[in-house]
């Protein structure tokens, strides 16, 4: 399976809460919702459905799940949200219990001892599509880290947000990456696709 990672994005580099005012407010964070005056249906909505439709299995941390949990299962006889809600989910978290795991078809990967990187290369080298990750940026940052993404397909939306969670590791290390494409909305935003630059897979 290829990993790939869909994000919407600040020209500053946040992701934090991009879908409301309530999703993730950790840190002090006021702009919930900021994607939302940027969203062009026909081409952010037709990436974002693509994104969907190669997909194989859904990854999250638990922040992320939680919130994509409470919201499609009753969007149900929507074709996206039936194929989200069918989809193989896998939520990484050191808190949750797997009889928590109520939206359909979720599975728990445990956070404790390390060992959830391990659980993701195992999935990774298995056989079928993508395994996609949305938001989830903790889980992210440790995926990129561990040189574990194949694909980033980052909405560049044209506002900056003055701070908030990343998903881009820290630690100083150099990760060239290739733009395999990239298409702009009507509202500024840029559609960018990034793998890994030729011998840095």
């Amino acid at each position: 399976m290829r990993i790939v990672v869909s994000e919407f994005i600040s020209l500053d580099g946040v992701v934090q809460a991009p879908g409301g005012p309530q999703e993730d407010t950790d840190g002090g964070f006021a702009h919930g919702g900021w994607s939302h005056p940027f969203f062009d249906p026909e081409v952010m909505g037709g990436a974002i459905d693509g994104t969907l439709r190669a997909a194989d299995a859904l990854l999250f941390g638990r922040r992320t799940w939680r919130t994509m949990a409470d919201a499609w299962p009753e969007r149900a006889g929507d074709p996206f949200a039936d194929r989200m809600n069918a989809l193989p989910k896998y939520v990484v978290s050191g808190t949750l219990e797997e009889s928590a795991l109520t939206w359909h078809n979720s599975r728990l990967i445990p956070a404790a001892d390390g060992g959830a990187l391990d659980r993701i290369r195992e999935l990774r080298a298995g056989e079928g599509g993508d395994l996609l990750v949305m938001g989830s940026p903790t889980l992210v940052r440790g995926m990129l880290d561990a040189g574990l993404v194949d694909e980033l397909r980052l909405m560049v939306i044209p506002v900056l947000l003055g701070g908030g969670k990343s998903i881009f590791p820290s630690g100083g290390a150099l990760r060239p990456l290739e733009l395999v494409s990239a298409e702009t909305a009507g509202t500024g935003t840029q559609v960018c696709v990034y793998r890994p630059a030729a011998g840095q897979e």
